[in-house]
């Protein structure tokens, strides 16, 4: 796909290219949108993409990291900008109603059956990689140096970026100089937030179980119960924030599993807890982790627990902090493109992502110096629905409509797709110009 775009403004050439490629990547995200796959399972979905990017005549490599999957296009001398996309879904049976919703069932960890969704909008973020492939592979004559687009697996685990990272993905491949990412949330479609520095928050699930000596109900003094203490390690863990973190720092401690027994008259032998701890800052992350850890160690003995309590860390990922100096370099594009109005100041999110792994030498280990990176929303609630929602700014609004990991949630809409493949297209050619 080519077009003359000498006599064009780059707004307008923008526009030409995305509508001669828009009902390929349609047809594609609807493909995506069907078949979800889980984090690291995601080989047909990563097989479409990289048959996709390979026919716009990109330099294509596969099972980077797993699943992933590596597209450049050298475009003579000048910057590497890296744009990354993840594709990966999630256990979610779908209630959207929609012709290409997902049927699909899969094979979980725990090897029980579970219904599948992209209720996240891996599938449209994907789609948006791809039609940005499409679009910079026809402007090439209005850009030089080299663009490295990432379709990334298991970001919803935390897995993937650290994954590629560890294959090779800056040794194999060129070393970008800036790194650009985006995310569809519940505001106006057709418009682009953005926030500088502290963004999103830092993640950890830890599992824990506490042991205890089970039998029968009507003789505890001859158990230990781990319910007991594990009820003590949950109303206790509330104190890390109470009376540990500072008052104007924030920090979430959650324990959104606690599982023990199997009926009434039976002490069980064991109790399961996860516990999700998020926060901004990595040194007090790791303090918090560090205290949740010592309670309940503390728990067990007092319990007289009969060994100390397994604790693992499931997954987790750092603090995303965007880089003020390119955030405001790509703001500064998306408005001359999208005009001032259609954008808006993105509030902080408690949310988590495995992107700022991309830009953090130190976390992800791969050495040298930090890459600075932007990472950015686009809109996804249709207009009607945006008008007739309660509240007068985003996040108001946004306190009244279906969230990611909603199986309500379909952020798939013609101009939420448009919005994020221009987005992705001008923060790359603010770079290659």
């Amino acid at each position: 796909m080519s077009i003359q775009t000498d006599h064009l403004d780059l707004k307008s050439a923008i526009a030409s290219q995305l509508e001669a490629a828009f009902d390929d990547i349609q047809s594609l995200y609807h493909q995506l949108h069907q078949t979800p796959e889980l984090p690291f399972q995601e080989h047909k979905t990563s097989a479409r993409l990289a048959d996709a990017l390979e026919s716009f005549g990109y330099e294509v490599s596969r099972n980077v990291g797993g699943t992933g999957v590596v597209a450049l296009l050298r475009n003579g001398k000048g910057p590497a900008v890296m744009l990354r996309g993840d594709m990966d879904a999630l256990p979610i049976k779908e209630e959207t109603g929609l012709d290409f919703a997902s049927c699909e069932m899969a094979t979980s960890e725990t090897g029980s059956e579970v219904p599948l969704m992209h209720a996240c909008g891996h599938d449209l973020h994907s789609s948006c990689i791809v039609g940005t492939a499409a679009v910079m592979a026809g402007l090439r004559e209005q850009w030089v140096g080299t663009l490295m687009l990432i379709c990334q697996p298991a970001e919803e685990i935390f897995g993937g970026a650290k994954a590629m990272l560890d294959d090779g993905l800056y040794t194999r491949f060129p070393r970008p100089d800036i790194i650009l990412g985006q995310h569809n949330m519940p505001a106006l479609a057709g418009t682009v937030g953005h926030r500088p520095g502290s963004a999103m928050a830092a993640c950890t699930n830890l599992a824990v179980t506490i042991h205890g000596n089970g039998g029968h109900g009507s003789m505890p003094a001859q158990t230990v119960d781990p319910v007991v203490i594990a009820a003590h390690v949950v109303t206790r863990l509330q104190t890390v924030v109470a009376r540990e973190v500072p008052p104007e720092e924030t920090v979430v401690v959650t324990v959104g599993k606690l599982h023990a027994g199997t009926q009434a008259n039976i002490i069980p032998h064991s109790a399961e807890l996860e516990i999700n701890i998020r926060s901004f800052d990595d040194a007090l992350h790791s303090q918090v982790v560090e205290s949740i850890e010592r309670i309940v160690r503390a728990e067990c003995d007092a319990g007289r627990a009969p060994k100390p309590p397994t604790l693992k860390v499931l997954n987790e990922t750092i603090a995303l902090n965007n880089d003020a100096i390119a955030v405001e370099h790509v703001r500064r594009a998306h408005a001359e493109h999208f005009g001032d109005a259609n954008l808006y100041d993105m509030p902080r999110l408690n949310g988590s992502e495995d992107f700022p792994f991309f830009g953090n030498a130190k976390a992800a280990g791969f050495g040298g110096e930090d890459i600075p990176y932007v990472y950015w929303f686009i809109g996804s609630t249709p207009a009607e629905r945006w008008a007739n929602t309660p509240g007068t700014n985003v996040s108001q609004k946004m306190r009244h409509l279906e969230m990611p990991h909603s199986p309500y949630y379909f952020p798939g809409n013609d101009v939420t797709m448009r919005t994020g493949i221009e987005a992705m297209v001008v923060g790359a050619m603010a770079y290659l110009t």
